[in-house]
């Protein structure tokens, strides 16, 4: 994997030197990408900036008496921006990936990267044996939580997030291969008509009511979907267990090994 910065240009990140932000992170990052609305596809004026990634904590964090930082979250404004960075450490992430969840693998397999390691690729690359039919669990249950956020709301944000799940999830179950951009999703999964123009309408504001919507049909079109995503995880091949522990056993212990030896602190760290 590489920082291709014509690919973060172009998924309509605002003009701010995020490599220069995640420097002044305390731990070795082996990875950050940008996930959120910029990864699926569809953000807006005034989205924030979602920075997701893996720190990697010295081991004597982790046998000492210290409570280790293994989660690392905050949010602020940065030129009128709102950007919001979490980050694990390596351990937790990994068995987090372990787990049928699809959102930590989407921030490892983002295109839009804003830092890399050879690690990262290494990481990146053992996705497909953590892959299981189970991960229809997580998308169908995002969608139903986002479904119910538009209900509630009337908002244009939860229902593009609860096709884009709906749609992953199916792709997923079928292909192996792990989607999250939902104008790409739409493409190649048989997709309700209306998305391309409720996309297009949520750029114009993040958390804009969704007046376009024909609410009964946009009900009945998620409904279906579900059906598809169960028919779809009935018939995938994929495993019905992650066979990657033995190998991301090995990862995770070369990289705290490597930490010790890393200079001082902050992501530019060479693991």
């Amino acid at each position: 994997m590489h920082t291709d910065t014509t690919l973060l240009r172009g998924a309509g990140l605002p003009d701010i030197d995020l490599a220069r932000i995640l420097a002044e992170e305390p731990s070795p990052l082996l990875f950050a990408t940008v996930s959120g609305a910029h990864l699926y596809g569809f953000p807006s004026r005034d989205s924030d900036v979602d920075l997701r990634g893996v720190h990697v904590l010295p081991a004597e964090d982790l046998v000492g008496l210290r409570q280790p930082e293994e989660t690392r979250s905050r949010m602020w404004d940065h030129d009128r921006v709102e950007m919001d960075l979490v980050t694990h450490d390596l351990r937790k992430f990994v068995r987090l990936m372990l787990k049928p969840n699809g959102y930590v693998l989407e921030q490892l397999l983002s295109p839009l990267v804003v830092h890399t390691t050879p690690l990262h690729e290494e990481l990146a690359a053992l996705a497909p044996t953590v892959l299981t039919r189970h991960h229809a669990h997580h998308y169908r249950g995002f969608a139903g939580t986002q479904w119910r956020l538009y209900e509630r709301t009337g908002e244009l944000k939860p229902l593009l997030y609860t096709f884009r799940a709906l749609l992953t999830g199916i792709h997923l179950m079928r292909t192996g291969t792990l989607v999250a951009h939902l104008p790409a999703l739409v493409g190649e999964v048989s997709a309700p008509a209306c998305l391309p123009a409720l996309i297009e309408a949520k750029a114009d504001a993040e958390h804009g009511a969704a007046h376009m919507v024909d609410a009964a049909a946009a009900a009945r079109d998620v409904a279906a979907l579900h059906a598809v995503l169960d028919e779809a995880q009935a018939r995938s091949r994929l495993a019905e267990a992650p066979s990657g522990f033995d190998a991301l056993h090995d990862l995770v212990v070369r990289a705290r090994l490597g930490s010790l030896v890393l200079p001082g602190s902050g992501a530019s760290g060479a693991l």
